[in-house]
């Protein structure tokens, strides 16, 4: 595993709208992991949820997280990131999630009648594989 920050090419990489997947603590210490949106700024992590998720309980009752972003032209190759989550941030104004939704699909997020959290991780470690595999 390696510390941040992420060299320029898994940078870049990591910055594209991946897919992805966030893997967190049930508070008995099973892990649970699905399909995220993420997006990667000033070598930090966005995520958002429904203000109703269990992940946001189990993410504010234990921060850590890993995420792992698959090249979708090459599966193999992908960036998988471990850290914590340091700031939650209510999403009054959807103004998080309309950017992942942008990101992903070049659109606002069409459901606007719930209330979203905001969730910034920190990259403590990473590693890559495929065509960012670490020597």
């Amino acid at each position: 595993m390696s510390k941040p920050p992420l060299p320029t090419e898994a940078a870049e990489m990591f910055a594209r709208p991946n897919y992805a997947t966030i893997s967190c603590l049930r508070p008995g210490g099973q892990p649970v992991s699905v399909a995220t949106w993420y997006l990667f700024e000033d070598g930090k992590v966005l995520v958002n949820m429904d203000a109703e998720r269990r992940r946001l309980d189990y993410l504010r009752g234990d921060p850590r997280v890993s995420l792992t972003a698959m090249d979708p032209e090459d599966w193999i190759t992908h960036v998988s990131i471990q850290g914590r989550v340091v700031d939650f941030v209510d999403d009054d104004e959807l103004a998080d999630i309309d950017r992942l939704a942008t990101h992903y699909t070049g659109k606002p997020y069409p459901v606007r009648d719930r209330t979203r959290v905001s969730a910034w991780i920190e990259i403590d470690t990473w590693h890559g594989w495929g065509s960012l595999k670490q020597s």
